[in-house]
């Protein structure tokens, strides 16, 4: 079974694209750099548009 669905890999290869193209910002406007933050990215906003995505891991 998948882990993610179709949308949220949709949303994750367009963060990546404009990540490499230099376009994606961060929240606090400064360009992403790090693979895993443009990841992270594409995620919130693939469960913002309510797609499945599994909740986000709490750091302990």
């Amino acid at each position: 079974m998948a882990k993610y669905s179709k949308k949220a890999g949709e949303k994750v290869e367009k963060a990546m694209h404009e990540m490499k193209e230099g376009k994606l910002k961060s929240g606090s406007g400064k360009k992403v750099t790090s693979k895993k933050q443009a990841i992270a990215i594409g995620l919130s906003e693939a469960r913002e548009e309510g797609a499945k995505v599994p909740k986000k891991k709490k750091k302990s």
